[in-house]
C-alpha cells in the first residue's frame, strides 16, 4: 500500500519534514514541490500565499491523487489551513514552532525561538508561548538571512558561518540560553552550523518527528484505492515553480533525498 504525500513549501526547508517521515515511513510515495518563484514565503501578502498554495495543490492532486498534504512550511500555515481544509478531503498537516516541548526540555527556561520574520510576529505564536511557556523566558530572533543560507547549503554551496553568527550575534553571550526553538523548516537543515555558534545551547528543539507520528496515525487506517496501474507509476518525485539556476547539481542532490525526479510546473 503507498499513500500519496505532498509536501510543500516555497523552498528547500520541507526536506527537513521529510526527511523525518520518510525515516518513520519509509515505503509512502512521496511528491515534494517547491514554489521558489514566489520564495521565500515570509516576504509574500497572506492573500497571494494562499491563492498559490491552493492552486498549486490543486494542479498536483489532479495528476496524483493525495492522501495527504503537510505543508511543510511555519508561514505558509500560519495563513493556508483553513483554506486548505475547506478545498481538500483528505488531511492537511501544517508546521508549528516547537514551543511547547521545548519549554518541558528546558532546564534553565531561557528559550530562543528561531524563525522567520514572518512567524515570529504572527499572533498564533504569541499564543503558542503564553500556553506553554509562560514560565519561561523566551526571546525571539527573526531571519531571513538564515532561510538563504539553508538554501545555498542544499545548493552545493558552503555555509557563511560569519553571516550565520552575525544573524545570532544577540544570543551568543547569553550563557543561561538552553535551549532554541528551530521555528523554521529551513533551520533545521542548519542545525550542525547553528551548534557551532551557540556551544551554550544543549537542546535544539524542531517539528519534524512530531510531524511524522501525526502522519502516521492518520493514515495507520489508509485503504488503497488507486488501481494497480497506477502503483506501479509511483516513484517519489519532486517539482518546482522556476528553474533552479543550479539544476544539474540539485538533481543529484535530490535523488540523494530519495527522488527520482525534478519537474517544472
Amino acid at each position: 500500500m503507498k499513500p500519496t504525500i505532498l509536501f510543500f513549501d516555497s523552498g528547500v526547508g520541507g526536506l527537513s519534514v521529510y526527511r523525518e517521515v520518510r525515516q518513520l515511513l519509509p515505503d509512502y510515495h512521496y511528491l515534494y514541490c517547491f514554489d521558489n518563484a514566489f520564495f521565500p514565503y515570509s516576504e509574500r501578502a497572506e492573500a497571494e500565499i494562499i491563492e498559490r498554495v491552493l492552486m498549486i495543490c490543486q494542479q498536483l492532486d489532479q495528476r496524483y491523487p493525495l492522501d495527504l498534504i503537510v505543508i511543510a512550511c511555519n508561514t505558509a500555515s500560519t495563513v493556508v489551513l483553513p483554506a486548505l481544509r475547506q478545498a481538500f478531503r483528505c488531511p492537511i498537516v501544517g508546521t508549528v514552532p516547537a514551543i511547547k516541548p521545548a519549554a518541558i526540555i528546558s532546564k534553565t527556561k531561557h528559550i530562543g525561538l528561531l524563525a522567520t520574520k514572518g512567524t515570529i510576529n504572527r499572533s498564533y505564536v504569541a499564543e503558542l508561548i503564553c500556553q506553554y511557556a509562560k514560565d519561561c523566558k523566551v526571546e525571539k530572533i527573526g531571519s531571513t538571512q538564515l532561510v538563504q543560507l539553508a538554501e545555498q547549503k542544499l545548493h552545493g554551496h558552503s555555509v557563511d558561518l560569519i553571516a550565520l553568527r552575525k544573524e545570532l550575534l544577540i544570543w551568543l553571550e547569553q550563557t543561561d540560553l538552553d535551549t532554541v526553538v528551530l521555528g523554521c523548516t529551513h533551520f533545521p537543515l542548519l542545525k550542525e552550523e547553528i551548534q557551532i555558534c551557540l556551544p551554550q545551547v544543549k537542546y535544539f528543539v524542531d517539528s519534524g518527528q512530531a510531524i511524522a507520528k501525526r502522519i502516521q496515525s492518520l493514515l495507520e487506517d489508509y485503504q488503497e484505492n488507486k488501481s494497480e496501474e497506477m502503483q506501479a507509476l509511483l516513484f517519489n518525485q519532486a517539482f518546482c515553480t522556476h528553474d533552479f539556476s543550479t539544476l544539474f547539481q540539485f538533481e543529484r542532490r535530490l535523488k540523494q533525498w530519495g527522488f527520482a525526479t525534478l519537474t517544472l510546473l
